[in-house]
Formats: C-alpha cells, sequence, structure tokens
C-alpha cells in the first residue's frame, strides 16, 4: 500500500512539474508576442499594439521644439534619467487629469505627448482628447527614436545626457543612440 502511494505522490508531481513547464512557456510565448521579441522595429511594435487614435508626429518634422508643449507619459524614475526639453512630467500610471486641466487652459495649445516609443503616449493622448485637448499629437517612437534621430534630451538638472531610461532590456533594443539605463 505504502509504496503504491509513494508511486501516485511522485506521478502527481511528475504532473505538475510538466504542467506549470507548460504553463510557463505559453506564458513566455505571450510576453514575447506582446513584448515584441519577434519585432524588430518600433513600427512594428506600434502596428501591433496602437489603435493609432492619436495623430503621430516624427522627431524629423519637429525642427521648432517651442512650438509644442511636451508632455511626458512615462513614470518619474524615467522621467529623472532624461526628457525632452522643457517637457512636463505627468506621468502614466497615476496620471492626474486635473493636473493638466490646471496647466494647459488653452484646448487649442499644440501638445506632444510621449513615453518610451509610444504606447502609453497614445492612452494619455486619447485621455487628453477626451478632456477637450483638439491639438494632441503622439511622439512616433518616443523618446527612444527622438534619439536615435540625434535630438537632444536632458536630465533633472537640464543639462544633456546620453542616458535613457530603457524601461527593461526588452525594450532597450530598440534605442540605437544613447546609454540605457534600467
Amino acid at each position: 500500500m505504502k509504496i503504491i502511494r509513494l508511486y501516485q505522490i511522485k506521478n502527481s508531481f511528475v504532473l505538475n512539474a510538466v504542467i506549470m513547464r507548460l504553463l510557463f512557456s505559453l506564458l513566455i510565448f505571450q510576453v514575447s508576442s506582446v513584448l515584441g521579441f519577434a519585432q524588430s522595429s518600433i513600427p512594428k511594435v506600434l502596428k501591433k499594439l496602437n489603435n493609432e487614435t492619436v495623430p503621430y508626429i516624427y522627431p524629423k518634422d519637429i525642427s521648432n521644439e517651442d512650438s509644442y508643449l511636451f508632455l511626458d507619459a512615462r513614470e518619474l524614475d524615467e522621467y529623472n534619467v532624461s526628457h525632452l526639453k522643457n517637457a512636463i512630467f505627468v506621468g502614466y500610471n497615476k496620471f492626474e487629469s486635473t493636473k493638466v486641466s490646471d496647466l494647459i487652459t488653452n484646448k487649442d495649445t499644440p501638445i506632444v505627448v510621449y513615453c518610451s516609443i509610444g504606447v502609453r503616449s497614445e492612452r494619455i493622448g486619447e485621455q487628453l482628447q477626451k478632456m477637450g485637448y483638439t491639438n494632441v499629437k503622439n511622439l512616433y517612437g518616443g523618446i527612444f527614436d527622438w534619439k536615435n534621430s540625434g535630438k537632444a534630451v536632458y536630465d533633472i538638472n537640464r543639462n544633456t545626457t546620453e542616458k535613457v531610461h530603457a524601461f527593461s532590456k526588452v525594450w532597450s533594443k530598440y534605442l540605437n543612440s544613447g546609454k540605457p539605463v534600467y
């Protein structure tokens, strides 16, 4: 009897291990699909993850940065490492619409929202549109493409920097210029 019971327990552990490995493999496959392991470029990732509900503006098309109000839709630790010149931190997880409406009273202000590559900024841009802002653009490729295009980024002390918060090693493959920080 004891031998049969031990055999059943051992088989139960083996079955659970096989099931756990299978579930883990499926999870890795799903995460890799979403995060773009199979994707080779920013355009492919944006095509997959965005709905293009907020019109894009490309870094190359911004010759006069003073013509826009830049809103950084990343997290504070990302913003502190580097951001666009004079960008205002609005965050993503803790985005406060009242803070923005208090700060930007003219609903026709030309606004460019950005994040790492342009996914989170689309979500914040949608919120801004719902708030009645009429001139909202999503920076195509985010701060990564901005830096990849040879444009300057600034640290918390307003000094130019080569560092860019890359969010994670997975996302850092889209940053071809500068020094990724995690």
